[in-house]
């Protein structure tokens, strides 16, 4: 159940927020080769100066990923999809990719817990629920 989060330091119209879920999700989807129905994102908005990157002004837009996932994925497939996430962030968010930082940690199947189960490992075309 990758748990995908995403903390910018302005505030992004609902309209914004639910077309950046649904592209995320269907990006993951299809990028990690994998169902939707356990997929989690967060969207934490902050006040301008709460968030910063170090090769940033303090007063621009930042974004901030952090993206929980279940090992198993390549190194190539986890650069596109940070990459694409990126595109994204900057399209719909208006934030400039070198104001973007993303931090993948992978983690065992069994660390992803849903009430009817926990996730296996990950395998290629799966639907992680069924």
């Amino acid at each position: 159940m990758p748990h995908l989060q995403f903390e910018i330091n302005k505030k992004i119209e609902n309209k914004i927020k639910e077309e950046f879920i649904d592209k995320v999700m269907s990006t993951f989807s299809k990028v990690m080769d994998t169902g939707t129905d356990h997929i989690a994102i967060s969207i934490r908005e902050y006040d301008k100066y709460s968030l910063s990157i170090g090769r940033t002004d303090i007063k621009d837009d930042i974004c901030l990923m952090n993206l929980d996932i279940r090992e198993g994925r390549t190194i190539d497939k986890r650069r596109k999809l940070v990459l694409l996430y990126m595109d994204l962030v900057d399209k719909l968010f208006k934030i400039n990719k070198k104001n973007q930082y993303a931090t993948l940690t992978e983690h065992k199947g069994e660390d992803f817990h849903l009430v009817e189960k926990y996730l296996s490992s990950w395998e290629i075309g799966e639907e992680p629920l069924a």
